[in-house]
């Protein structure tokens, strides 16, 4: 028999039991999701994949006891006429699982996690080969969510001391099962930005929600300046917050208007106390869809761009 304790515990035994299987998913945007759904709407999952990934409806036989018995135990089974239904989904990001919603991600405080999630993990091992951190370093994750940001740091720096802040609960419980289950150490704490937590950062990561939302969804509204005001806000936070030497990895999007990147601009007024900006345009047009929007009327496209500023020992 499975030993099961809280409902988070056996989440992080559900993490496990799909390692120890090799189960991998890779999670698209929920656009794409929905497609692939739609091509057999009332498909029954066939697959462990099926069930932690697509997110498909599946009978009680489908599963063994060691993936469905933690999956009722952690209150992530209905039941959808006459079958059931995992409440959370379970994708891979560099090899290492993370437990977040399921689809669709329509609740406010959704969880979410995907392709943002691969390129941010990307971004910061890209950072990390280029000038790794030392092994005393303190590191938060700002807006956490899933973790995916603060245990990509771990698995490539052991030694930082992790934190991770969320105003969502539900992410900052979702982010320490994952922790938990990857073997990795990570405090996690409630609050905007970093009110409330005294101290220094050798490296501050921020993956913010970039999109104007009529939804007002936690997970993707990045509120006025189409969707920047956000990363605008959460980087000023930051920047006061880097130790010498510190820095701070931004990663979102930016309405571009009449030719004119103005988060980059305003981002570069930021600047102060001998610290550099390294600004990349990663991707020239994504969420295309965006721009039917009335919020994006004025805008011709919106770019996928990092900041990286570099602070003076």
């Amino acid at each position: 028999m499975i030993e099961l304790a809280t409902p988070d515990q056996a989440l992080v035994t559900l993490l496990k039991a799909l390692a120890a299987r090799k189960y991998r998913f890779t999670t698209i945007t929920p656009a794409s999701h929905e497609r692939v759904l739609g091509r057999q709407p009332a498909r029954i999952a066939e697959t462990v994949e099926d069930v932690f990934g697509w997110s498909l409806p599946f009978g009680e036989r489908l599963l063994p006891a060691d993936l469905l018995e933690p999956l009722r135990a952690s209150g992530g089974l209905e039941d959808v006429f006459g079958a059931f239904r995992a409440k959370l989904r379970v994708s891979s990001v560099d090899g290492r699982l993370y437990v977040h919603s399921s689809f669709p991600t329509v609740a406010a405080d959704a969880v979410f996690l995907g392709p943002d999630s691969y390129r941010f993990a990307r971004l910061i091992a890209a950072e990390l080969s280029r000038q790794p951190l030392a092994k005393t370093a303190r590191v938060v994750d700002i807006g956490t969510g899933a973790g995916v940001g603060a245990l990509t740091v771990g698995g490539l720096a052991p030694n930082a001391k992790l934190l991770g802040t969320d105003i969502n609960a539900d992410a900052l419980r979702l982010a320490s099962v994952n922790a938990t289950a990857a073997g990795m150490d990570l405090q996690v704490i409630q609050t905007s930005a970093l009110d409330g937590i005294d101290g220094t950062f050798d490296l501050i990561l921020l993956n913010p929600p970039f999109i104007a939302d009529d939804g007002d969804r936690v997970y993707r509204d990045g509120g006025r300046r189409h969707g920047g005001q956000l990363s605008l806000d959460l980087a000023k936070a930051a920047l006061a917050r880097l130790a010498p030497g510190g820095r701070l990895i931004l990663y979102t999007g930016s309405a571009i208007i009449k030719g004119q990147d103005r988060l980059h601009q305003t981002l570069a007024r930021l600047i102060e106390n001998g610290c550099r900006l390294e600004y990349n345009e990663l991707d020239p047009d994504i969420f295309g869809e965006e721009l039917s929007e009335p919020a994006y009327s004025e805008v011709d496209r919106i770019a996928l761009v990092s900041a990286i500023f570099r602070c003076p020992v």
